[in-house]
Order: C-alpha cells, then sequence, then structure tokens
C-alpha cells in the first residue's frame, strides 16, 4: 500500500483529497504547511507527495528543496497559480506534476496512480538495460544516474525519466503523445508546451549532447547518435 503526504493549509482541500486517497486504497498522512511537511519527511516515508504551492511559513516550492536534501519522493504540486512560469519553475526543482486548482478530484487521483506506476516500477523496467554510452555521455539505468566526462548530471525526476525513454527508443521517432503517454503516464490534460519546456530543460541538463534530441516538426522528437 503505497502512503501518501498531503500538505495544504486549507483543512477542507486535505480532507477532499485524504477521502479520495483513502477510497483508493491509500494510506495517507497530513501536514498543514511547508515547515510541517518537511518534519514529516524526516521522521517518516512517504511513497507520494501532494504539495501546495501558497502557504504559510514555508511555501511548497521551499519545502520541496528542502525534502530533496533528505529523501528522493516524487512531488504532485497543486498551485491556484496556472503560469507557464510557475509550471516551469516547479519542473526545474523536481516536481513531478503539477495541477491548477480547482481540480478534480479524480483527475487527481489518476494522477498519483501515473506518478506511483512510474516511480515504483521503474527500476524492474531499466535493469533490462543497464548502460547507455555515447562518447562522454553516459547513462546507467540501474543507477538513475547520468554523467557527461564523468562528471553527475543533476537531473529533476521528469527530466530523467524523459531522458531514460528517448535513448531506450534511440532512432525511433515518438509522437507528442507517445511521450506524454508513456513517461507522464496519463492521458494528459494540459497542452504541448508542457513537454517542450521539459525538453528545453532536458537539453540543457545534457550540454552539447542536447543536439542528440532531434524535434519532429508536427510530429515529436528523436534520440539518434547518427
Amino acid at each position: 500500500m503505497a502512503k501518501l503526504l498531503i500538505v495544504d493549509d486549507e483543512v477542507k482541500i486535505r480532507d477532499m483529497i485524504r477521502k479520495y486517497a483513502l477510497f483508493e486504497g491509500y494510506e495517507v498522512a497530513e501536514a498543514e504547511d511547508g515547515m510541517a511537511a518537511v518534519a514529516c519527511c524526516r521522521n517518516d516515508d512517504f511513497d507520494l507527495i501532494i504539495m501546495d504551492v501558497m502557504m504559510p511559513n514555508l511555501d511548497g516550492f521551499s519545502a520541496c528543496k528542502e525534502i530533496q536534501k533528505l529523501k528522493n519522493i516524487p512531488v504532485i504540486m497543486l498551485s491556484a497559480r496556472g503560469e507557464e512560469y510557475d509550471k516551469l519553475h516547479g519542473f526545474e526543482i523536481g516536481v513531478d506534476d503539477y495541477v491548477v486548482k480547482p481540480f478534480s478530484p479524480k483527475e487527481l487521483m489518476m494522477r498519483v496512480q501515473a506518478v506511483l506506476k512510474r516511480t515504483m516500477g521503474h527500476h524492474q523496467t531499466e535493469s533490462k538495460k543497464e548502460t547507455f554510452t555515447y562518447r562522454g555521455l553516459c547513462l546507467d539505468f540501474t543507477a538513475r544516474v547520468v554523467t557527461i566526462d564523468g562528471e553527475r548530471i543533476d537531473m529533476t525526476p521528469k527530466e530523467y525519466a524523459l531522458f531514460a525513454y528517448l535513448v531506450k527508443n534511440e532512432g525511433i521517432a515518438l509522437t507528442r503523445e507517445q511521450l506524454i503517454r508513456d513517461v507522464w503516464g496519463y492521458d494528459f490534460f494540459g497542452d504541448d508546451r508542457t513537454l517542450d519546456t521539459h525538453m528545453k530543460l532536458l537539453r540543457k541538463s545534457i550540454r552539447e549532447y542536447g543536439r542528440l534530441i532531434v524535434t519532429l516538426r508536427g510530429v515529436g522528437y528523436r534520440f539518434e547518435t547518427i
């Protein structure tokens, strides 16, 4: 049974999410702000965090950064702010998904299920192909580590998942729909700019090897080393 941490300063929202999460069979813990969330993660283990952005004492973005210093836990961020800048900032610090308020609790549970399926089952999938190397670029699927010339590259969980998927499908033209379905793991409710934003961040992370990710206009993307 997966254990969720629900973090929101609004009691009604926590109650609503807890109700649906318990119905889906998840174990649930709650925190009323970012500082309480960090304390919870310091004392307990969670499979996923649902975190509000705007909270007193410590906001969601800052709380995520502090939690990442302690443990690697996937995060779905909740926010009434849906601007692209806010989403970009969330993705840059390692948020796995971003849900804008008001939201459908059923949709939120679908996203929770998708993130858990991807993160909890990722090791088994990747172990089939242990490493990928191209010149100075190396991806270790088992350790989930990317290096360039021996230097470890700091990637968000979503960047890594996207890069690993591209590498495992080297030379294959991948449509936007395929990437969203297989990397995000659910029927995407946003727009293509989210995928493009992640690709931009990924290319930046792998530096000169960003050229290996080829944009196929009107189709999607392809990873190629030829």
